[in-house]
């Protein structure tokens, strides 16, 4: 993964709006330009909203002053109902907008939800073992939901307190240029304010990126159902929990005394606008004393005043806002901007139909991003087309990072991997995936029906029931899901209602289905048959050859009696090829393959 940027950079970066305001209009035009239009309404109507109030009174006064008090009141009837109208227009403009907003922020999270897992399933493997990644994909996650959408809402704000803020300053313009400038000078030590401390949240928040995602883990750890057991018998509940109270402590003390030093720094602010506030008004209300005003005049101008600086607080507000989640939105958009270094080809090459060469790796040696040493060295292996080949050697020989490479989740740094003769580099990966599937041992299980969770094996298909019973019979697992309450309708697992947990054995047979489903060329099986019953074991290795019929299969197992059906076996020892042959040859050589297997019988491992 590239280096972070550095804070001031990040700023520098985070300072172009448009790439997010690009990002709202994708997600939602329609919901954004009327949310545009219903802004602009919202920003004139307070100017005529005090003109109407001036009139009123003024007419008001006119008439006690001249004795015409009833042939006046129609005119000032007329002038409050037209004052309730704006009033009405006002509050249901108000409505229009809460709830445009709504829409438009709801779109907006899910557009952002999906890009961040197109984009988190785009990247390479080697991504999620970065820790620096997990850092921008927690930050990304955090902020990228409502950033996007708070800086849209904070420039709708924004337009709307500046239109009504340049109504509010033309009239008091009218009035008195200093009141007008004054208006501007009262707000400025609390805009200041605003952007030092939002520059102190965002640097702080690159400081506590850490520390809240192992709090998260700790609470992982305390509540998932994967810990469950171990947490229960191993007493672990109070040394985690003690962990996550400690950092959350740590990290609240942090935050509440940044908000503490905000706040502080806020009040002397406000109390700094206030008083040019109170100044203001009463150099309004000796005018009109003086005679110079009218008494609507007065109202009209006090109301001026003090709306215009509502809204020139809102308008610096918004833009102290925009600062800040300019800032934190590039998080989501440095997300968004990681590159893969596993490119693919600008003219990917054909795979043939059939399968002819098979594969093989050429003097391949690999080391993971940023560890010392190489995992697989020098190492040279080939797979022909229809043969089953196994991988055996000590746990970290290097076993399960061939298989990564072969399925393209990493590049080597030296040697090459080809499939039908052609190096992967020159393929699309969607065609090298399309050739290859897998059971891991670490595989997955997803808490679906027992016929969604075949059908994932290969989702090109349509979800055809023969289909699947036919895999899950080749598994081994079809006399078992028959007696689940609804059979292939099944959900597994226990997170949702009606779900039917499995045992170990009966998910690999699941998992094996799976794997069985798609008509590929090569089936990797990463120790199919750890949890396996004998009897289901017994019938895999004597049926392996006939299910797979023409395809390869490449197995690594530590059970000899699954390896031992192989045609070719290769030995990894700390990273190279030890040896190579098969069961009856590598016994012959008496080197390492024997050795361990030996060692496997006098464990009384062998079944």
């Amino acid at each position: 993964m590239r280096s972070p940027l550095s804070i001031s950079n990040r700023i520098r970066h985070a300072l172009r709006i448009d790439r997010a305001i690009l990002f709202v209009w994708q997600a939602s035009p329609g919901w954004t330009m009327l949310s545009f239009c219903l802004t602009i309404v919202q920003g004139i109507l307070p100017l005529l909203t005090l003109y109407i109030l001036k009139l009123i009174i003024d007419a008001v006064t006119s008439a006690i002053q001249s004795g015409e008090t009833s042939t006046s009141g129609s005119q000032i009837i007329y002038l409050i109902v037209l004052t309730a109208g704006l009033a009405i227009s006002q509050a249901a403009l108000r409505s229009a907008a809460a709830y445009v907003s709504e829409a438009q922020g709801t779109i907006i999270t899910d557009h952002v939800s999906k890009t961040i897992q197109e984009k988190s399933i785009s990247l390479d493997l080697s991504y999620y073992e970065n820790p620096r990644y997990q850092d921008t994909l927690h930050r990304a996650q955090q902020e990228g939901p409502y950033r996007p959408t708070q800086i849209v809402n904070g420039l709708i704000s924004l337009i709307q307190n500046a239109v009504s803020l340049v109504a509010m300053v033309g009239l008091l313009f009218l009035f008195h240029w200093s009141v007008g400038l004054l208006l501007f000078v009262s707000i400025l030590p609390g805009l200041a304010i605003q952007i030092v401390y939002a520059r102190k949240r965002f640097s702080l928040q690159e400081k506590w990126t850490p520390d809240e995602r192992r709090a998260e883990y700790f609470n992982a750890v305390l509540t998932h159902d994967v810990f469950a057991k171990e947490v229960r018998l191993f007493d672990l509940g109070d040394y985690f929990s003690t962990s996550f109270a400690a950092i959350r402590a740590s990290l609240r003390g942090e935050k509440l005394g940044l908000r503490k030093g905000n706040a502080l720094a806020e009040f002397v602010g406000q109390s700094f606008a206030i008083i040019i506030l109170m100044g203001c008004l009463a150099f309004i209300a000796l005018r009109a004393l003086s005679g110079a005003i009218t008494l609507g005049d007065m109202v009209m101008f006090f109301g001026a005043f003090q709306r215009g600086t509502e809204y020139l607080k809102g308008l610096l507000s918004s833009v102290a806002s925009l600062y800040e989640d300019n800032m934190f939105v590039a998080h989501f958009f440095e997300f968004l901007d990681i590159e893969n270094q596993i490119k693919e080809p600008a003219n990917p090459q054909k795979l043939p139909s059939r399968a002819e060469k098979g594969i093989t790796f050429e003097n391949v040696t690999f080391r993971y991003p940023g560890e010392p040493d190489d995992v697989l060295i020098n190492v040279s292996l080939s797979i022909n087309p229809g043969e089953i080949v196994a991988l055996v050697g000590a746990n970290g020989a290097g076993k399960s990072t061939l298989i990564k490479l072969l399925c393209r989740l990493y590049d080597p740094q030296q040697g090459i991997v080809k499939i039908e003769g052609i190096p992967l580099p020159e393929l699309s990966i969607k065609a090298i995936r399309e050739r290859i599937s897998a059971v891991f041992q670490d595989y997955a299980r997803y808490f679906l029906t027992v016929k969604e969770n075949i059908w994932l094996g290969d989702t090109g298909i349509a979800a055809d029931l023969e289909r699947i019973k036919e895999a899950a019979g080749k598994a081994g697992a079809a006399q078992f899901i028959e007696k689940l309450p609804n059979g292939y309708d099944t959900i597994l697992g226990h997170w949702f209602d009606s779900g039917k947990e499995l045992s170990l054995g009966e998910w690999q047979k699941i998992v094996l289905a799976r794997a069985f489903i798609k008509e590929s060329r090569l089936l990797i099986l990463d120790e199919p048959t750890s949890s396996l019953d004998a009897y289901t074991e017994y019938y895999l290795n004597n049926k392996l050859k006939e299910l797979l019929a023409d395809r390869s299969a490449l197995l690594i197992s530590h059970r000899f009696s699954t390896i031992s059906m192989a045609d070719r076996i290769y030995v990894l020892d700390n990273g190279r090829i030890a040896e190579h042959g098969s069961h009856d040859e590598l016994i012959a050589k008496n080197g390492v393959y024997a050795d361990m297997y030996r060692k496997h019988l006098s464990c009384n491992r062998f079944e």
